[in-house]
Parts: structure tokens; sequence; C-alpha cells
């Protein structure tokens, strides 16, 4: 019988190690995803001539545009080191998309209507779409007073394509998967075929959501930069922070050379300016002066502390050698007066310790057996 529709119940995300992986122990489920979105464009150049007013062709002169975003519950840095960052906390938490390579598969598998994709076999799955050569290029953190964080990732792709054959292997994995990947120097697809492990309830991680209200926002470093009050020694002193968003933008720039269809690389444009935006409602001020702020060059770091529900720290990012860059003050009839605050660091080498993102996490770093 054909499905009348599909929802969340009867879908999962997975991720590759690289391009090539076919092996069970090479792919991970994505866990506590909220939502994920895909399509393509194919760039056509219409060939036109005189005496002929309609085109006599439309060639394709590009590889396509894939595109991906998905979002999710950050727990303990398991998705994090499955797509490829750095959770150690000693290097860069971007260091894995810095360097050249043939990006990640994921895919999308949809079982029967009416079904948890948790539990079913490979034989149950109806369909799995495919995404190959993902290369990294948004990754956003949101924090905000009654909502849980959540994870927006934004991925360029290759090439994208469907199976709906798909086997069972003794445990429930799912085999038989054509891997959407493409040799990124000539556009040739990549012979072999994938298994996916069972699909399971909670994933590798413990935690099922974090809260709000273990999340700590420490700005007190940066308190000689602003006119607002950030020292977070006295709470009531300072301000009180009502939402935040980490945003790293990885864009990417597509080399091409003569003889390729695709582009043989798809680098990353440096620099690269990790930013903080902070919204918050304002109580006290501090005595400043602009003209004597703008001559300070000092630089120091913010730390964004998420804890689960024992109070052990879950996620602990840090952001070094930040800079204040803006404070926006608004005031009007009946609304508290608020703050809107924006720093920002510039990502540094994989050896740089100084400068950029960086990532503790209680979960492993490594996510592939």
């Amino acid at each position: 019988m054909a499905r009348n529709r599909v929802i969340y119940q009867s879908e999962a995300l997975y991720v590759s190690k690289n391009a090539g992986s076919t092996a069970e122990g090479e792919h991970e489920q994505l866990t506590r995803v909220q939502s994920a979105n895909y399509n393509f464009t194919i760039n056509r150049q219409d060939v036109n001539e005189f005496g002929q007013l309609a085109r006599i062709d439309s060639i394709v002169m590009d590889a396509p545009t894939v595109g991906l975003d998905f979002t999710y519950y950050p727990t303990d840095g398991f998705n994090e080191a499955a797509l490829g960052f750095a959770t150690g906390g000693s290097v860069q938490f971007a260091s894995g998309h810095l360097i050249q390579n043939s990006g990640k598969n994921l895919y999308i598998t949809t079982v029967a209507e009416g079904s948890d994709a948790v539990g079913v076999s490979g034989d149950d799955v109806a369909s799995v779409i495919g995404l190959g050569n993902a290369f990294l290029t948004d990754y956003t953190l949101d924090l905000a007073v009654g909502s849980l964080p959540t994870v927006s990732v934004s991925m360029e792709c290759s090439n994208i394509n469907a199976d709906t054959t798909i086997g069972s292997g003794a445990l429930g994995q799912m085999t038989g998967i054509s891997l959407p990947s493409v040799d990124i120097t000539n556009g040739d697809v990549i012979d072999g075929n994938a298994i996916l492990p069972a699909t399971v309830a909670s994933g590798e991680s413990d935690i099922s959501a974090l809260r709000p209200g273990d999340i700590t926002i420490n700005i007190a470093a940066l308190d000689n930069f602003t006119i607002s009050d950030i020292d977070g020694a006295d709470t009531e002193e300072s301000i009180h922070i009502q939402s935040a968003s980490l945003s790293i933008p990885l864009g990417r720039s597509p080399i091409q050379r003569l003889g390729t269809r695709f582009a043989y690389a798809r680098t990353v444009d440096f620099p690269v300016n990790a930013t903080l935006s902070v919204s918050a409602i304002v109580n006290e001020l501090t005595a400043q002066n602009l003209s004597t702020i703008i001559d300070n060059g000092d630089t120091d770091e913010i730390v964004l502390t998420l804890k689960d529900t024992n109070n052990a720290n879950a996620l602990v990012y840090t952001l070094k050698g930040c800079k204040v860059d803006s404070e926006s003050f608004s005031s009007s009839i009946g609304s508290n007066k608020t703050v809107d605050l924006t720093f920002s660091t510039q990502i540094g080498g994989n050896n740089d310790t100084n400068n950029g993102v960086f990532l503790t996490a209680s979960g492993s770093e490594v996510a592939f057996s």
C-alpha cells in the first residue's frame, strides 16, 4: 500500500566517517535530531542562436549545488565528534573542517508509515536518501530562556541519491545502500555499498537534553570594554542574559579546473570570524569612555558552560582572543531596557591555542569504531 505521508517518527539521520566509508563501524546515528532539510539546484546555460527564438539546448556548466541543513539538541558532544569537530578542548573546535578532504556522507532513512524508525530491521526500511561529499558551511549554537539549546548545521554537498531496495543484516543493520559520494576530480560515482547500524532510541548519549537553567555565560573578562555591567561576579548587578547565539561560519569556494565536472576542492575562505551575540536585560552601568575603550587592544576569553542535570559539565565552549564588536541599547514604554552585545574571535590554525573556539565535551572524542 502506498504511503500517505512521512513524519519524524519514520526517519533517522546518519553520518559517515568519510566519503568512502562503507563499514557499519564507520557510520553513526546522530541523536536528538529535530529537523532535516535538503535540496539541489542544477545550473544550466541556455544555448541560443540567430534564426530561432527558443533555445536549442540547455547545458549543465557547473556541478549541481546540493544543500543540507539540520538541527538537533546538543548533549555531551557526541554529534559534534561524529561530524568531525574536536571535542577534547586542546585544539580548534573546527580543526577537522579546516583541512582538505573529500567530505562526509549523510543518510536519511525512512521506514514504513506508522512505524518508528527505532527497532525495525533493514528489510523494513522503505528508502534511504544519501547526500555525498558534504562539507560544513555553518555551525550555530542557540541558547535562550525558556528553550532547549539547539544546534543548527549547514552543509554543502556534491551529490544526492535515493535507494529503495535495502537489505537487512543479522543485527538489523541496513545493507546494500549505494554510496552517494563522487570522485571530486572527475565526477564519477564511487562504487560501493554502505552498511548502516540499526536505529536505536537514545543513541550514544545518556543525556536527553540540556536545560536553559543549567547554562552559564561568563563574559566578565571583557567588562572593561562595555558600558553595561557584564561582570558576573555579582549576579544582582550584572546584566541578565536572555539569549545567546554562537556562530561559526565556514564559507567555502569551489575550485575548478578544465577537464573536470566537479570542483576538485572546496576550500574554506579565510579569515573565519566566530561571533557570539548576547541579548540581556540591563540593570547597572559602568563608568566607561568609548575613546578610551577603542585604544585598548587587549583580548580575553569567554566561556559558555552547559551542565547536565547532575550539575556536571556536559559542554564547555571557550572563545579565546575575543573582542567586543558592538553594544546596542534599546528602551521603550512597557518593556525592559535591553542591551545587545556582539563579541568575535578569529579562528586560528590547528596549532593555535590562543585564538578561536575550543570545546570540551563530556562525551567521547571518538565517534567511530
